[in-house]
């Protein structure tokens, strides 16, 4: 087999240099008065009502488009006045529920913009009929902007015009929302974003909190009776509502006889952090783990609290010894396991208070395992509260959760959303298939927000007729479920991170890109994922003979982060390869964005250098320069815009063919910045990419490229697993001062 290579170089960093044209409508559009005065009078209907409202000083409006709305499609005219830009007051975005989607997005602005939206309207209504004929359409606009039609009115710039026409072909209406769930439980609620913050805007509706029920500016915590006050005043300001009291996920124990394992003692092995239920400290490993009980000491235990979490830190630390069908290679790891919810009903609250805490004060670890889940499902709208506060640390923080894909109950015929905090973006999130590689019985599905592919990837989770081995603090246990598929995936994280030294970007994407294949790439699955994960760590280390696996790592500073230096191996004139590749990244999310949740894009193009573009080989022509339209369904569906995980590929076939060689044989990768907000929060974001050249004709041909990437100034680096492995053992050495002479 190849060994992994890491390429390092230079990635070159040039800003934006295209410029936003004049408004535009698309092909076929019409625009007439009549949906003009329909918006303007819905604009008056919404001044008369928050003219009423006395909680803050703005008002929310919340736009109804006709579609999933690119952020170019977005209204710009109208909901602006001066530098004040509508994109920057957007405060909520959620989909339609009927139908195809359609985006709402939620605008906190001031009265004084909206007599400027209506200001706006009126002139271009009165431009529309007296010039017009009370119609716009595509040609017409195109004109305009042409000049073969002369724009003689006075009371409004053309652009300013023509702005307003496009943003109203987009919009359906403007409205108030108000959130219609039903809750009868304690409940985590989401305020809109205004002027004021949550404790403060509901002082005035009646409803006091004390501090511990407040987790920031916009978030707190509501009994049923305040909650239910809260929707009869001022229901609008419900931006996100949850219920807080959860159940663990359903998961299948049995029992065994008491074997007793031994294990030697614990060395220099990395440590793997475990956010579970409590841990036994009277089971074989128990010097493995550092135990830290986070439960308050008036709430009663029982002894099933402590079998979920003891079963789950028993396969980080050794599962390979009871089930040594599923040894992965990657050795034995430590435990600093943290006891935060008992075996049936926790707070996510309490725990969502807990968690920021625990990584804080334990910076020292990068792989986190959180194997708690929710029965209920997630909503389609939003991220959970417990899903966005991972998204958040894991920005903030050089760690990584990996996290189970929770399960439904095998009795269950209907398939079931996954649940909290399985929702979580940057997280690598775990679904479970049977030892046949089918999906469990017991799986949940993706995707997250209609859009996000999770489950990320899929592992063995165990069956009732073959159910995984564990230790509990009875005995041996039988357990089925993705709580315990993930424990193995944070060993394997761990290995790549701890013991081979490469980064939570390049480690996710390396697992990632191991489970995938060479077969045509069709939408992931809303059940597995993007693959199963190789059993072995060496199979996902190494690669085939007629494969070159190689690692390219940088950071994003301007809007085209390139390099155009990848010398891909030639003979008789063509390059003998397919390809594929895996980028993975790590954004700020914004809770309060809803369906737009991710803030940064990074936009992948990977393929031969012809000229001064890349022909890629997914066909992405997204942020080309030659002008191409891309509807936002397309550009999410296709090219997974938005996503923090992107994988394309090419298709092997005995059809293949040697492609032809332009510029030498160069290839080259582009990653195109993109911010949905007007802050720059892609400064500075770090990426991983693992990419796979496939030699069709099954020659081995990695010299060649070692040979050529040498040459052209790459420092390459063979990832060779014993010489990091003694790396590692000479790093974790304690040196003792005292016995140096």
């Amino acid at each position: 087999m190849n060994n992994l290579l890491q390429l390092k170089g230079t990635f070159e960093q040039k800003g934006n240099e295209q410029r936003v044209g004049p408004p535009e409508l698309p092909a076929n559009a019409i625009v007439t008065v009549e949906h003009l005065k329909k918006l303007k009078n819905d604009l008056e209907k919404l001044i008369n009502f928050w003219e009423k409202e006395k909680f803050f000083s703005g008002s929310l409006i919340s736009v109804y488009y006709n579609k999933i709305a690119a952020k170019s499609n977005r209204t710009r005219g109208l909901l602006s006045k001066g530098k004040i830009k509508a994109n920057s007051t957007i405060v909520g975005a959620r989909f339609t529920t009927e139908g195809d989607p359609k985006h709402i997005i939620t605008h906190y602005v001031q009265v004084d913009i909206l007599y400027e939206s209506i200001a706006r309207l009126d002139a271009c209504i009165n431009i529309l009929t007296s010039h017009f004929g009370g119609v716009i359409t595509t040609k017409l606009n195109k004109d305009i902007n042409s000049k073969k039609t002369k724009f003689e009115p006075k009371e409004i710039s053309k652009t300013t015009f023509l702005q307003i026409i496009v943003d109203s072909y987009f919009i359906e209406k403007f409205d108030v929302f108000v959130d219609v769930d039903e809750l009868n439980d304690n409940a985590i609620i989401t305020i809109f974003k205004t002027d004021n913050k949550a404790t403060d805007l509901l002082k005035k509706v009646g409803i006091d909190l004390p501090h511990t029920s407040v987790i920031d500016d916009t978030t707190i915590l509501l009994h049923p009776d305040d909650l239910n006050l809260l929707k009869q005043k001022a229901p609008y300001l419900i931006s996100m509502a949850v219920s807080d009291l959860s159940q663990l996920d359903s998961t299948y124990f049995d029992f065994g006889e008491n074997n007793i394992l031994s294990i030697p003692a614990p060395t220099k092995e990395p440590v793997i952090g475990v956010i579970d239920t409590l841990f036994d400290e009277s089971v074989y490993f128990s010097k493995w783990v550092e135990y830290h009980d986070m439960i308050p000491e008036e709430i009663p235990k029982q002894p099933d609290d402590y079998k979920h979490g003891t079963a789950v830190s028993s396969i980080i630390v050794d599962g390979p010894s009871s089930n040594p069908n599923l040894d992965d290679g990657c050795g034995r790891f430590r435990v600093r396991h943290f006891g935060v919810a008992t075996g049936k009903q926790f707070s996510s609250f309490s725990i969502l208070r807990r968690i920021d805490e625990i990584v804080t004060k334990n910076r020292d670890i990068k792989v986190w395992n959180l194997s708690l889940g929710s029965k209920l499902q997630i909503n389609k709208n939003f991220i959970s509260p417990e899903a966005a506060i991972l998204d958040r640390i894991q920005y903030e923080n050089d760690i990584i959760f990996v996290i189970a894909g929770t399960n439904k109950s095998i009795d269950s015929p209907q398939l079931m959303r996954i649940g909290a905090p399985a929702d979580s973006i940057n997280s690598l999130v775990i679904n479970a298939v049977s030892f046949d590689n089918k999906p469990a019985i017991y799986s949940r599905r993706g995707p997250v927000l209609s859009f996000f592919t999770k489950p990320d990837i899929s592992y063995y989770g165990g069956e009732k007729q073959s159910p995984m081995r564990v230790c509990t603090p009875t005995g041996e246990g039988f357990v089925t479920g993705t709580s315990f598929a993930a424990p193995w995936i944070a060993r394997k994280m761990s290995y790549l991170i701890n013991i081979l030294g490469l980064s939570r970007e390049v480690a996710k994407a390396l697992i990632i890109h191991a489970s995938t294949g060479w077969d045509k790439q069709n939408t992931a699955s809303i059940l597995i994922g993007h693959g199963i994960v190789p059993l072995r760590i060496e199979d996902i280390i190494k690669s085939p003979e007629d494969e070159i696996q190689f690692i390219l790592s940088g950071v994003s500073e301007k809007y085209n982060t390139y390099n155009y230096n990848i010398p891909v191996p030639i003979n008789k004139g063509k390059h003998p390869f397919i390809a594929k590749a895996t980028l993975c990244y790590f954004p700020y999310c914004s809770r309060n964005q809803g369906v737009d949740y991710t803030n940064t894009e990074l936009d992948i193009s990977f393929g031969r250098i012809n000229g001064t573009k890349i022909e890629t080989i997914n066909n992405n022509y997204q942020s080309s320069e030659v002008e191409h339209f891309t509807l936002e369904e397309d550009a999410r569906k296709n090219f997974r815009k938005w996503d923090n995980v992107k994988h394309i590929r090419e298709v092997s076939t005995k059809g293949n063919k040697d492609k032809k060689v332009y510029d030498k044989g160069i290839w080259g990768v582009s990653l195109k910045t993109k911010e949905r907000l007007d802050e720059k929060y892609g400064e500075g974001i770090k990426f991983g990419i693992i990419v796979s050249l496939k030699e069709i004709h099954g020659v081995n041909r990695i010299e060649d490229f070692i040979k050529h990437c040498s040459l052209r100034g790459w420092l390459v680096n063979k990832i060779e697993v014993q010489n990091r492995i003694d790396i590692y053992n000479i790093a974790e050495e304690v040196i003792d001062f005292d016995d140096i002479s």
